[in-house]
């Protein structure tokens, strides 16, 4: 009798469960000119997070920050190249890679979601999000209907789906809208590729609704549009805009689907900064008339490790800063600026009730400058090599970030112009161990002068760098490092040794002490601190030069003293009391320095 209650009992509370789930389920739908949840007019207000940019610790913190300036929505991006590192092996359960419980968090606290996955997002992340290994193709061409390509993508597509689709509105989850491809306008017009995505979304169960999104031209609208879609506009700006695009598109709603609050910064550059005034007139604009709109990006966070993109925009090389700060309305480390407390005013005026409170800041830190003591050099660490008549790029020996060192020795000319064709993208220069000088991809260098040598059979070497694949335009196939061929007064020079140094934290973790020179360049440094208690903190790295830091064991990113930024973040949860390791990996460095603990990013 006491098992047969029991059935009844779990019986009832399954009904229960699924009544309960059922009630949950909602529709989201497009009139013509309007969004509509479960057949009410809604608008969406939503600012965008990038969870990969995140400390998974935080992601509730930074959700509740956006719920509390005004926000009913989160948009994010997800990057291919963060869950798919190498084919057919996917990570969406580690750290923050957990996509489907950063889209519940955002659920739990009562809000919607717009999700963008690609499989291009551009972003200002490595290579727009598209995984590297595609590059190990030689000739293959990306978003467009190459088979190579898309048999990727229908792997990544099949794998994301299971993720997502029970996250859905329509089954129950926060998920309003997915994003087919991203600013495709701006970069081709292959029409049949875009419906091929849309396509392999609805195969997989993600049925929608979807909206693409394109700056407001014409021409960009037309090729990068897909029948039935919501259109989004980067930006929506103006009544112009909307009146414009609703001429052409008069079936579906329009939206901005990037407002820009704040701008990206590259290395060399001033901060980008700019004025509030002109964001909060857009936004006051789309609030009045009752245009939905997304603030890309609410907050911005990090470009931790390699992870960090690069433009081509009429400067040549642009790489981007570790920081993606972005002057967004929340800071790098999750802190309400003035613009946040502006938009926050706006939106509870117009919304007509007051928000919810402010998430307190996360606890900061400061600590005394510590010493980095000589601990090895690259030169002294160096994998067994691989024989190459020339040098290739990373991606032609299965390497897709970090460094790689290119060695030969000269037969026939022995001093004179050197120069490398194409360089990606920084490079040290030495000539039988003494460093020559740099050439900066950046700068458009790509040669230098050889000294004549004493000895008889002169090693050259090479110590490359691969900075942030381009994210944006036309020129994303973006190898690295020596792309072409190195030639001396016009030789090609024959017969290298490539030593692979990919600097993941494996590598860290490996490397052993050497007690040899410190006068090469190439240098690894190390320090220890002691924390009694732990918070978020900057690194500041002034004392150095170029190369990376890593804090136990956690890769900060690249580091640069051509500015603007002077300092990493490093958040509490990689901290911890007690002692803590820093290592550093400085390419031009010799003599030892100091790094210390700051609370803010300036």
């Amino acid at each position: 009798m006491r098992t047969l209650l029991l059935s009844h009992l779990l019986l009832l509370a399954c009904v229960v469960m699924q009544g309960a789930y059922a009630q949950d389920k909602h529709s989201f739908e497009f009139s013509k000119t309007e969004f509509l949840l479960d057949g009410k007019p809604f608008q969406i207000i939503s600012g965008e997070m990038h969870p990969a940019r995140i400390p998974k610790e935080y992601w509730k913190h930074r959700i509740q920050m956006a719920k509390a300036m005004g926000c009913n929505t989160i948009a994010a991006y997800v990057f291919w190249n963060y869950h798919e590192q190498e084919p057919g092996t996917f990570d969406f359960s580690s750290t923050n890679h957990n996509i489907a419980e950063f889209i519940q968090m955002v659920q739990q606290e009562g809000m919607w979601v717009l999700l963008r996955p690609g499989p291009y997002v551009c972003a200002e992340w490595e290579f727009g999000g598209l995984p590297p290994y595609l590059l190990r193709t030689p000739d293959i061409k990306v978003r467009c209907l190459d088979p190579r390509y898309m048999q990727a993508v229908e792997r990544y597509v099949a794998a994301l789906s299971a993720q997502v689709k029970p996250l859905l509105a329509a089954n129950g989850g926060p998920i309003l809208m997915v994003q087919i491809e991203n600013e495709y306008g701006s970069f081709g017009n292959d029409k049949a590729y875009l419906n091929r995505l849309k396509e392999l979304w609805v195969q997989n169960g993600i049925t929608g609704p979807f909206y693409t999104a394109d700056g407001a031209a014409k021409p960009n609208l037309e090729a990068g549009t897909v029948p039935g879609a919501a259109i989004g506009l980067d930006p929506g700006a103006s009544e112009a805009d909307f009146t414009a695009t609703s001429n052409l598109y008069p079936d579906v709603p329009i939206f901005s689907s990037e407002s820009y609050p704040g701008w990206l910064t590259h290395w060399g550059e001033q901060w980008a900064r700019p004025d509030k005034e002109g964001i909060l007139r857009e936004v006051k604009y789309l609030l009045d008339n009752k245009r939905s709109f997304n603030l890309y990006v609410i907050h911005g966070g990090t470009n931790f490790a390699y992870t960090a993109g690069a433009n081509s925009g009429g400067k040549g090389y642009e790489p981007d800063l570790t920081s993606y700060d972005y002057d967004a309305p929340i800071n790098e480390q999750g802190v309400a600026t003035a613009k946040y407390m502006a938009f926050r005013q706006m939106i509870s005026n117009h919304l007509h009730k007051a928000l919810p409170r402010i998430p307190a800041p996360i606890p900061t830190i400061s600590f005394p400058a510590v010493p980095m003591i000589p601990f090895t050099s690259v030169w002294e660490q160096l994998p067994e090599a691989v024989h190459s008549a020339q040098p290739q790029p990373f991606e032609a020996y299965a390497q897709d970030y970090g460094f790689m060192l290119y060695r030969t020795t000269l037969v026939g000319h022995k001093s004179g112009k050197l120069t490398i064709t194409d360089l990606h993208d920084y490079a040290t220069i030495y000539l039988n161990g003494e460093y020559m000088g740099k050439l900066d991809r950046r700068l458009g260098e790509n040669s230098i002068e050889i000294p004549k040598s004493n000895v008889k059979d002169p090693v050259l070497e090479i110590l490359v760098e691969g900075m942030g694949r381009i994210n944006f335009a036309q020129q994303i196939i973006d190898r690295k490092g020596i792309t072409d061929r190195v030639t001396l007064n016009g030789m090609t020079l024959m017969s290298w040794d490539v030593f692979g140094l990919p600097m993941t934290e494996k590598y860290i973790q490996n490397l052993h002490p050497t007690s040899g020179t410190t006068a090469k360049p190439g240098q690894f440094f190390k320090g220890t601190f002691k924390l009694s208690r732990v918070g978020d903190t900057y690194i500041d790295f002034t004392q150095l030069k170029k190369g990376l830091i890593w804090v136990n064991g956690h890769n900060l990113g690249r580091y640069w003293d051509i500015g603007p930024q002077t300092r990493l973040y490093c958040p509490a949860s990689w901290l911890k009391k007690g002692n803590n390791e820093i290592v550093v990996f400085d390419l031009h460095q010799t003599a030892p320095a100091s790094v210390s603990g700051a609370r803010t990013l300036e």
